[in-house]
């Protein structure tokens, strides 16, 4: 719908589109958004660069564009967290987690639980890490099995519903994910096997360690390459973040290698990045690639031994 408005005091037209907002002959993506702000029949938009645009004076059609507007912002935040299956029950209520409390939608999917607050602070939950979901009065707590723990409550006569949906939901993804992962084979000198998202059992991927370094070969259907890591953790830390980086990007593999100009070209990228710790930490430890080849297994033993230089990318 096209709302005629006020964009920083300039009378515009102004569309809400699945991207962003188009007015002034631009487009503001929502990666350049920070957070929404309903005030007094004004809509704050605060960007990541600073700035703050004010969209006022549209009358009778306020409640409408914000609702279209919000709407629209949350939808792309879950594209950004490559959520591509429908919930199995919405609402809206609070969050706590520790750097913040808040209040947002909140929605509950067949392998995760996803907050989305009206701004970038989105959080994805992933059922199959969770270690414990518990109730008590209207809050609920999920902990997952890195530490972190976030309380969700005031959803009203939701609260219940989706605590006990969520219980099913948790037990049935655990349960799927240990069986399809205990099929799993790595063939040397491959030694970890796991699954991406565990809605996409035939896209799984191995990984092989030597000191320091972790070679790790996507199945994802499409032309093959071995993509490289050096990490200063533990093998048994980095080994469990590179399991929640795997799930959370799922076979979207480019969104670890691709530099920043290149992913400044796409903004849904840009957004994953930010939203995604699990996905920052295998990006600041790329080694590279290496491309299937004659001199692709000589190259892989090399790195695995600690030989191979600084930027292993052959392409």
């Amino acid at each position: 719908m096209t709302y005629r408005c006020s964009v920083n005091g300039a009378e515009t037209s102004l569309d809400v589109e699945r991207e962003g907002l188009r007015f002034g002959g631009r487009l503001l993506d929502f990666a350049e958004v920070a957070r929404l702000t309903p005030m007094n029949h004004r809509v704050w938009i605060d960007t990541l660069e600073g700035r703050r645009v004010e969209v006022s004076m549209l009358g009778f059609s306020y409640d409408g564009f914000w609702e279209e507007l919000s709407a629209a912002f949350a939808a792309r935040n879950l594209a950004a967290l490559f959520v591509e299956e429908g919930p199995v029950m919405l609402s809206e209520g609070e969050y706590q987690t520790p750097e913040e409390r808040g209040r947002g939608r909140i929605g509950l999917y067949s392998d995760a639980i996803c907050i989305l607050p009206d701004s970038e602070r989105v959080l994805r939950l992933p059922l199959c890490f969770a270690d414990a979901l518990t109730a008590e009065g209207y809050w609920m707590t999920v902990r997952m099995r890195s530490g972190l723990a976030v309380s969700l409550g005031k959803m009203g006569y939701d609260s219940q519903p989706f605590f006990e949906r969520a219980q099913k939901n948790m037990a049935r993804t655990k349960a799927e994910r240990s069986r399809l992962t205990a099929a799993l084979t790595a063939a040397p000198p491959f030694t970890q096997a796991g699954l991406f998202r565990t809605t996409q059992p035939a896209l799984f991927w191995n990984a092989a360690y030597g000191d320091g370094c972790c070679a790790v070969e996507l199945s994802a259907g499409e032309d093959a390459a071995t993509y490289l890591y050096r990490f200063r953790e533990t093998a048994a830390i980095f080994a469990a973040r590179l399991e929640e980086a795997m799930e959370a990007m799922g076979p979207h593999r480019e969104i670890i290698f691709q530099s920043e100009q290149r992913l400044a070209e796409k903004p849904l990228y840009r957004m994953a990045v930010r939203r995604c710790p699990a996905v920052r930490f295998l990006r600041e430890r790329s080694a590279g690639r290496l491309i299937h080849n004659a001199s692709h297994g000589e190259r892989l033993a090399e790195f695995l031994r600690g030989e191979a230089a600084g930027n292993e990318n052959n392409t």
